[in-house]
């Protein structure tokens, strides 16, 4: 009897073992093999959201075949305590691995209904995009400029919404009167903004913005951001540069941001300015005279006449000796880096050359004939033939 009991009991076991064998491969089998969804899938991840929520989300919407394998699986791959809020697109078929390593591996939000403050050169837009369910990309909806006309309806009612992500977009070389034009835009915000930040005292970059935030705080993060960005790039300047300290080279970044538009150029302009200053020669730089005439509110949108070339005022270079007093633009970390890290030439002036880059040149006579051949284009392209140049002055 206890003979027949005990085989009964080994059988029952390698049963049960077979059978729990067969329930692990399965599970792994659904862990690893393509997912049921035939179409991409934007997955939310709420801040603080528990991973047992997030797979029974994950299975109401069909990205996943079972909640409880999902969040086992997680367990099992050291996953579990990774997860990173936000909103992420996971393609057709997406195993439960791999959508794991999508909602783990962080990074912007690439999905959803988003309303994006985007703060330009010339001119600030608040801009509703939403994912395409077929294509997976986003699309704009709605475009908004703040200086000019209503809100639209889609735009407010995308910024009530709970479940659209809220970001600035601040691009380099943008002056902090603009970076505040843009948030006041923001209406479900709070915070009065007092005065407007020091020039050049705020970072390029995308900050996440949130019903009910503060718009000091970002400003607050801005300044931050950009402080840090400062001391490491001044940690690791070249030696024998011009500036008594960090906010100098910050003024003079300011100016290499606004010369150029080409990435590769910046360290040839930093150098030209570098070696007129060695030399006691004027910056003589347009920014600057621009800056002059708007102190940053606004943009000039036209050529600069004579008579603000010749006015003195305290950002005129033409005008005054040595940097100007403050930064005429917020620079970003490339413009700081290439000011601090000049290219070694012999070059003292530079001109436009036609193709959105600039000529330069180690003589007064080169740097004529270069100008010869920029007016030649101005003429050719019915541009006005009076834009200021440098001199040898």
């Amino acid at each position: 009897m206890w003979r027949n009991l005990a085989s009964n009991m080994l059988t029952l076991l390698i049963v049960l073992l077979v059978a729990a064998a067969a329930a692990v491969a399965w599970a792994q089998r659904e862990f690893t093999g393509p997912g049921p969804s035939e179409v991409a899938q934007c997955i939310e991840i709420a801040p603080g959201a528990s991973l047992g929520a997030v797979g029974q989300r994950l299975a109401a919407q069909g990205a996943v075949s079972n909640a409880y394998i999902f969040r086992a699986g997680t367990d099992y791959i050291g996953k579990s305590g990774d997860l990173k809020f936000g909103s992420f697109l996971v393609p057709p078929r997406a195993s439960m691995e791999e959508i794991v390593g999508v909602i783990t591996a962080g990074g912007p939000s690439t999905c959803g209904t988003e309303v994006l403050v985007r703060v330009g050169v010339r001119e600030n837009a608040v801009i509703l995009r939403d994912t395409n369910p077929e294509t997976g990309a986003y699309e704009e909806v709605a475009r908004w400029n703040p200086a000019a006309g209503e809100r639209p309806e889609a735009i407010a009612a995308a910024e009530a919404e709970e479940g659209a992500r809220l970001s600035l977009v601040m691009a380099e070389g943008v002056t902090s009167w603009q970076v505040v034009e843009a948030l006041n835009a923001v209406s479900v915000m709070t915070g009065e903004i007092a005065e407007i930040p020091a020039e050049g005292s705020l970072a390029p970059d995308t900050y996440l913005l949130s019903r009910g935030g503060d718009r000091n705080a970002i400003l607050v993060e801005m300044a931050r951001r950009q402080e840090a960005i400062l001391a490491a790039e001044w940690e690791n300047r070249a030696e024998g540069l011009p500036y008594a300290d960090p906010q100098e080279a910050l003024i003079m970044a300011s100016i290499v941001e606004k010369e150029t538009g080409v990435a590769a150029e910046r360290p040839q302009v930093a150098s030209v300015f570098v070696n007129r200053l060695r030399q006691g020669m004027r910056l003589q730089t347009d920014p600057t005279v621009i800056y002059g005439v708007t102190e940053g509110r606004g943009i000039l949108d036209r050529g600069i006449r004579r008579s603000e070339l010749d006015r003195v005022t305290p950002w005129n270079t033409y005008q005054i000796d040595g940097l100007p007093p403050t930064p005429i633009a917020n620079p970003g970390r490339a413009a700081i880096r290439a000011t601090l890290n000049p290219d070694t030439t012999e070059y003292i002036f530079f001109v436009a050359d036609g193709t959105g880059g600039h000529a330069f040149s180690r003589t007064l006579a080169e740097h004529n004939a270069a100008v010869a051949r920029w007016r030649e284009i101005e003429r050719r392209q019915g541009l006005p033939a009076d834009s200021p140049v440098q001199t040898d002055e």
